[in-house]
């Protein structure tokens, strides 16, 4: 992979869906990931991804926040041209539409994800 391919990092906390690490890489993207927003966050300060596909994973037990995800876009904030594309459960779609009334990303996904869809993000 070319040291000039653009960057993706990959979030994968729960999972429970294929990786995509081919797809991105046919996409052009040099690809990173790790299991924790945590980790996500540090990877950010080293060096700024291109793209971001993260989940959101709704928590009801914070009381602050509505997930990890809120943490990553923060973070985020900071690096306006890089875009974050959300994969989330329908049945979460009224507490993902809250968090996006306050933080912006630049696509989301639902469960099961369109590969044509996430394709079309990464462009």
């Amino acid at each position: 992979m070319s040291e000039l391919a653009r960057r993706l990092l990959s979030i994968v906390e729960q999972g429970g869906y294929p990786l995509y690490d081919q797809l991105y890489q046919k996409a052009g993207y040099q690809v990173t990931m790790v299991e924790t927003m945590r980790k996500a966050v540090a990877a950010i300060k080293k060096q700024q991804p291109d793209m971001i596909v993260a989940e959101f994973n709704y928590q009801s037990d914070f009381r602050d926040r509505t997930s990890s995800l809120e943490t990553l876009l923060a973070s985020v904030q900071k690096y306006p041209d890089t875009r974050v594309v959300v994969f989330y459960d329908r049945e979460n779609a009224d507490k993902l539409k809250r968090l996006l009334a306050v933080c912006k990303v630049h696509s989301i996904l639902a469960y099961p994800i369109d590969e044509d869809a996430l394709a079309s993000a990464l462009a």
